[in-house]
């Protein structure tokens, strides 16, 4: 029997685009769909060395939730690369402040660490409210079953 496996070409890639409303969503759960999606890992055609995902809308990110005490225990750090350049900022302040950035570092860090994640992560668009640009692509609504109640 000839069986062949069939591998994906960046040039063959047809990507979608999906809408996912972060609204109620735990954060860490969250972010491992999205970065299945990023990743191409929903799809029959997934090659682990080529760009085969998806194109992901993120709304809402300004309602997501995280669990337990994490508001005021976790903290973002940013480094400036001078002595004493490193700044500590919790969590809530983050997500008050700038909501799109706790998703995308959340989505980041479950990405590969190799070259393939900077082209994935290109293509999250995160907003902080309902709206977004992105409608003239008529993106899927991916429904994610991991809303609190």
């Amino acid at each position: 029997m000839n069986r062949q496996t069939t591998l994906a070409k960046n040039d063959d890639v047809a990507r979608n685009w999906v809408h996912v409303d972060a609204e109620g969503h735990i954060l860490g759960r969250l972010a491992t769909e999205i970065a299945m999606v990023l990743m191409g890992k929903t799809k029959p055609t997934y090659t682990p060395h080529c760009d085969v995902g998806d194109f992901v809308v993120v709304t809402n990110a300004e309602k997501i939730r995280v669990t337990g005490k994490k508001l005021d225990q976790r903290f973002h750090q940013t480094f400036s690369g001078h002595p004493s350049g490193r700044k500590v900022t919790p969590l809530r302040t983050v997500l008050e402040n700038n909501p799109e950035r706790i998703i995308s570092e959340a989505v980041r860090r479950m990405l590969p660490k190799n070259k393939l994640a900077a082209k994935q992560l290109k293509k999250l668009k995160v907003f902080a409210g309902p709206e977004h640009p992105h409608a003239a692509q008529n993106p899927v609504t991916l429904e994610v079953t991991t809303a609190t109640s």
